[in-house]
This record gives C-alpha cells, structure tokens and sequence, in this order.
C-alpha cells in the first residue's frame, strides 16, 4: 500500500524501495514483478537484481527473467551479457519473446548499443514466420537511427509475405520519401491483398485525397467494413465536395447500423445532420455522444453553436457553462470552453461580455496569445480602443513579428486616426510577408484612405475585395469610393455587402453617411 501511494505521488524511488520491502515478505509473484518493474525504472541494479531472484523463486518465466536480464544489462552498458539474455528471449518465447525484444531495446537509455543488438540478432534468418513481427523491426529500426537495416527488413518482408500490412509499411516509407504515386501503388496493394481491413483503406485514402483524387478516396473509404474513423471521412469528403446527396446516403446509411454502431457514430451523424440542416437531430445526436468519447468536448461545443443560430442564447450559454465546470481541472480545455462563450458574444455583438469570458480564459492561460489577440479585437469592437491596442502590443512582446497582431495593430491605430507612421511600419511588415492576404491588403488600403491618398486606397481595396467579399473589405471600398464622388458604385458594393453580412456593424455606420 506504501509504494501505491508513492507511485500515485509520482515518488518512484519510494515506490521502489518499498516494493522490493514487500517483495521479501510476499509470496505473490505480482509484487516481485512489480517490485523488479520499479527498480529498473529507475535504473537501480541492485535492487533489480534482488526482486528478479526473488521473483524466480516465485515462478517466473524464462522470458521473465531474461527481459529483466537484459534491461540490466543493457542500464550498465554490458553490451555482451544483453545480447545473450536477448537471444533467451527470442529463441525460448516465440511470440512473446520477440515482443518483450523490442520492448526491451525501445527502453535502452543508449540508442546506440540498441541499435547494433537490433541488427546482431532480430536478422532474416532469426525472424519468425510473422509479418507482424517483421514489419516491428523495420519501425523500430526507423527509430534506433538504423534505416538501411530498416529497409533491408521491410523489403524482405514484402518479398516473403505479400500481404496488406508489408505492403502498407512499404507504401508509407514510398510516401515520407514524397513519392506519392509510388506509395498509391502499393497502398493499392495493400487493399487488394487485405480489402477487410479499413485501416489499410483510410491509409490508402489518405493518399489519394492528398493527391487531389478525392471520389478515388471516397471510393476507396466505402468499400469494406466501417469504422469510426472510414465514416468520418467519408463525410469530410463529402462536405469538402458540398454534396448534398452522399451526405444524406451516408446520413441514412449509418443510421440503418446497429444501436450500438449509431452510439460509437453519434458526434459523425451529429455533424451530418448539421451538414443536411437538420438542426434539431443534430442536438440530438450530439447529445447522445458518450463522457468516454474524445469528441464530447467539441459535441457541446457545436450544441452550444446551434442554439446560438436558433436564438436560444440562454441555452447556448449554459451548454458552455457546463463545459466550464465540467473541465474546471482541464486548463487547456477549460480555457477552449471560455474562448467558446466569448466567440458567442462576439457573434452577437455584445463585446463587453465576450471581453469578460477571455479575460476568465487569461486568468487561467496568463499568456496565452490567442487569446489575448482575440480579447484585443473584442476590445476594439466595443471601442475600448486603448484597451484594444495594450493587447496587440503585448502579443507583439511574447511573439515578435507576429502578423496577425501586426496587421490588427496597424489597422486598430490607422481606423483610429492614431500614430499612423507606426501603423504604417506594421502593415508593411505584414504585406511583405502576406502579400496575397486581402485582410493585410484592406488595412493598408484603409491606412491609405486614412491618410489621404485615395487613388491607392481605392486601387488596394478593389484588388482585395475582387479576392475576396468580405463584409469589411466592401464597406472600406464603398467609403473611398463615395470620397471620391463615385456615389452610384458605392452604393452597389454596400448593396452587395448587405447581401452577403446583413449583420455587420460597420455597414450600418456607413448607410447612415450615405443617406441624404
């Protein structure tokens, strides 16, 4: 009991000592075991050596003893005793063995001396009739520093077993080569010589969505067994496509699965539901999503979403309430479910309260950039504008050259007729390293504006709003264009701007200057 409490306190060399204390008085094996696991963890010989005895007389097994052997030399550098307490393992404990091999080399403090044990002994003549246990070598080769030896293992076990995972392993070095068409080929393999597997076809997949053939990919995913992971990008395919229609047949088709099929797919058919506009399922969905699942987080949080589009604030704010008391002992997640409150506010335009919800998730996450960068443009939205400006500068000082800031930063200043030589410093900062960005683009057309120089304003907005229809970008536009007397031109961008972001507040701001 003594040595749980020192592993629960993360005191091992407590843990240690007092299970090598039970390890003498007990006569069950799992105390010496565990007696003999905590010395070696921390690379303490000798007590290893006792509970090892001990646990000998007690009835462990050959390959027991010998893995704990070989971690004990191994830990003082006894090169020669390793590699006979090895050769027990893998000639005395068939399967096993070869595990409790590569356990014990992936544990050696010197992967140097692993390495060369690796090639002495895991070699083709030595190696089980075992794709499995082939392909563990070559990655663990990969890992010891030890490629060629890697290589020469995988290409071997291509040769001998021509099955889905030698072929899978060789298509995945083809692809951290960047021979993409070369790992497709064998990824093909792969699926054909093992067309159950859905792993091997989410792989295969995966290469061929990166490779631009993304109905291959969808193709490839509907074959076969499902699984969590095959349904799920099966609809980011689709949604990606914006087909409506492979959305609802993979919709009707998850939901013709068993319950407990439907319960492991419920944040999937959550998200397809949203994707169809079914609103309502999709809270039901999302709902359903078990604690154990590691999508429960972002189910609320898109529960949260659509309650907010539905008008339900009160009850979008209390799904996010709960998160934060639910993951109060969660700093990382505690502070996502903070940022979530406050992107709702923001939403809905009430920026003092989405100021109160980030300087909750500040107070927990001090320094944390993203945040203090979002605070910042709620700060400016409320027109806090010093405020607004104190928060820029500060993730400039834990980030320096940051663009994002930058860009906020110059354009907070130039909106606000303020220390427009520094704003103009900022946002050439920021154009020279994003000059395709259109939001860089209308901050220092806005800049532009603001100083007076309207054919450049006029001439960066346009290129920035032909790039893209953003609501701000449009206004910006519309106001050097009303300046400069093209009031009829002016007056259609903000048509469009209405169109497109009925709710933005600069909009409103300028239809008012415009109207006689």
């Amino acid at each position: 009991m003594a040595g749980d409490f020192a592993i629960a306190a993360n005191d091992l060399t407590k843990a240690s000592d007092a299970y090598g204390r039970a390890a003498t008085l007990s006569n069950d094996p799992k105390v010496a075991s565990r007696a003999a696991e905590l010395a070696l963890a921390i690379h303490d010989q000798d007590a290893a050596r006792r509970a090892l005895a001990r646990w000998a007389v007690l009835g462990a097994t050959p390959v027991d003893l010998a893995e704990g052997r070989a971690r004990i030399a191994l830990d003082s550098g006894d090169t020669a005793e390793a590699q006979r307490q090895l050769e027990i393992l893998v000639t005395s404990g068939g399967a096993e063995g070869w595990r409790a091999f590569g356990r014990t080399l992936v544990q050696a403090r010197d992967a140097a001396q692993a390495g060369v044990l690796l090639e002495r002994i895991a070699t083709p003549e030595r190696l089980p009739k075992d794709s499995t246990a082939w392909l563990a070598m070559a990655e663990l080769g990969e890992n010891l520093g030890r490629h060629d030896y890697a290589q020469r293992i995988g290409s071997e076990a291509q040769k001998r077993f021509h099955d889905g995972a030698t072929y899978a392993w060789a298509a995945q070095q083809k692809f951290r080569a960047g021979d993409k068409d070369g790992a497709k080929k064998l990824f093909a393999k792969a699926v054909a010589a093992d067309p159950k597997n859905p792993r091997l076809r989410l792989a295969y997949a995966t290469v061929l969505a990166q490779g631009g053939d993304e109905k291959g990919a969808a193709a490839t995913l509907a074959q076969g067994k499902q699984d969590v992971d095959t349904y799920s990008m099966r609809m980011t395919l689709a949604a990606r496509a914006a087909d409506k229609g492979a959305l609802r047949r993979l919709y009707d088709e998850i939901r013709r699965q068993s319950d407990d099929v439907q319960q492991d797919n419920a944040f999937t058919l959550g998200q397809l539901a949203e994707l169809l506009d079914k609103k309502e399922d999709a809270l039901d969905w999302y709902a359903a999503v078990g604690d154990d699942d590691p999508r429960v987080f972002d189910a609320s949080v898109r529960s949260a979403v659509i309650l907010h589009l539905q008008g339900n604030d009160d009850d979008a704010h209390q799904v996010v309430a709960d998160l934060q008391t639910s993951y109060a002992d969660r700093p990382d997640l505690l502070v996502k479910a903070f940022a979530v409150d406050a992107e709702l506010y923001m939403d809905a335009r009430h920026f003092d309260a989405a100021v109160q919800s980030y300087d909750k998730a500040l107070r927990v996450k001090p320094d944390d950039t993203d945040m203090m960068y979002a605070r910042g443009l709620a700060y400016a939205e409320a027109g806090r504008v010093d405020q607004a400006v104190a928060d820029f500068r500060r993730v400039l000082e834990l980030k320096p050259g940051d663009i994002e800031a930058s860009n906020a930063l110059g354009y907070t200043l130039a909106d606000n007729d303020r220390d427009l030589s520094e704003a103009q410093s900022l946002l050439q900062a920021a154009r020279s390293a994003r000059p395709d960005d259109p939001s860089v683009a209308d901050s220092w057309g806005w800049l532009k504006f603001r100083q007076g120089q309207l054919d450049q304003a006029e001439s960066t907005l346009r290129g920035a709003w032909a790039k893209q229809k953003d609501g701000d970008i449009g206004v910006h536009l519309a106001e050097v264009l009303w300046q400069r007397g093209e009031r009829d031109e002016a007056r259609k961008v903000l048509n469009e701007v209405r169109r497109i972001d009925p709710k933005n507040a600069s909009l409103q701001k300028t239809e008012k200057k415009f109207t006689p």
